[in-house]
């Protein structure tokens, strides 16, 4: 091929720049994260036989720390949005929400919730409780389900994940007469509640309301039981 049937040189410059300039895409940013959501609700049900012995809570700490770490795995190898600075009145947004559901709930039910929270954690300690209410639970849902599912998909779709996920992990401890429909429901309108609030507040202020939310609607009827 003589000189004169060459193509120019900006064809061969423009397609390595073209190269150079396409993001790289790591294998985790396109792991569907139902398959985590999966494999937690895989283990919740091979661990529920051990409820109703004294290391029941193991299967609280073992199916939420699967959620949280396929969230920081995400978080570390995926392409999702990073943590941004946040605002106070965002936290506050979240708790001011949380107030909005927790007070008519209370007022209408407030014994049916001391019932039901003695059921979900059975004799475990006012410490050990209060762990989960305030720091796994919330923490680990709130960063798969709000941070990582909610990535993708409609804030009402994820509730519903997340209340699927929360109705298999507590109904073998919650299925005595209407407590299953009730802490359903309650769960869904929450789970809602929190999807909402991520999207127009952010994931921390979704946090919060869910913390607020547990301390109000569990950890105190459980303790005044």
């Amino acid at each position: 091929m003589t000189e004169d049937q060459l193509p120019p040189e900006s064809e061969f410059d423009d397609d390595s720049n073209n190269y150079e300039n396409e993001p790289i895409s790591y294998r985790g940013s396109t792991n569907d994260p139902l398959f985590g959501l999966l494999i937690a609700c895989a283990v919740a049900i091979g661990l529920a036989p051990i409820i109703g012995s004294e290391a029941f809570d193991l299967r609280f700490t073992i199916v939420w720390g699967l959620l949280a770490g396929f969230s920081i795995l995400s978080w570390l190898l995926g392409s999702g949005p990073r943590i941004e600075h946040d605002y106070p009145e965002n936290l506050a947004w979240g708790v001011i929400f949380a107030l909005i559901l927790v007070v008519p709930l209370l007022g209408f039910g407030g014994t049916t919730f001391s019932e039901a929270a003695g059921l979900m954690f059975q004799d475990m300690t006012i410490g050990s409780a209060l762990a989960f209410l305030v720091f796994v639970m919330p923490l680990s849902e709130t960063l798969f389900f709000r941070g990582v599912l909610q990535q993708n998909r409609p804030f009402w779709q994820v509730a519903l994940f997340c209340t699927l996920f929360q109705l298999l992990l507590f109904f073998p401890l919650i299925d005595r007469g209407p407590y299953p429909l009730i802490i359903g429901i309650t769960l869904l309108m929450s789970n809602m509640m929190y999807s909402y609030v991520c999207q127009r507040n952010g994931l921390a202020a979704a946090w919060f309301c869910q913390i607020t939310v547990n301390v109000a609607l569990i950890f105190f009827p459980f303790v005044t039981r």
